[in-house]
């Protein structure tokens, strides 16, 4: 039972990871934008800045659930 749980926390952790790398590459389109708008001196477009928001949000919410999962796995191999 331990063995498929840790398995199963494992790819847990993984598909979090790759979540956080697909958001992560999303986010840096919005961020490039309002990066641009900020040297032109000029507002950034506030769609831009919306998603650039909900990434982030979305980005600390899969990590925040990875950190769950390792601390859950970390509990079980150090018993």
């Amino acid at each position: 039972w331990t063995m498929f749980k840790k398995s199963k926390l494992r790819k847990g952790i993984k598909k979090c990871k790759d979540e956080i790398t697909l958001l992560e590459s999303k986010r840096s389109r919005s961020q490039s934008a309002i990066v641009q708008a900020i040297l032109e001196q000029r507002d950034p477009d506030e769609e831009e800045v919306e998603f650039f928001n909900q990434y982030t949000a979305k980005i600390d919410e899969v990590r925040n659930n990875m950190y769950a999962l390792q601390r859950e796995l970390d509990n079980l191999e150090y018993r």
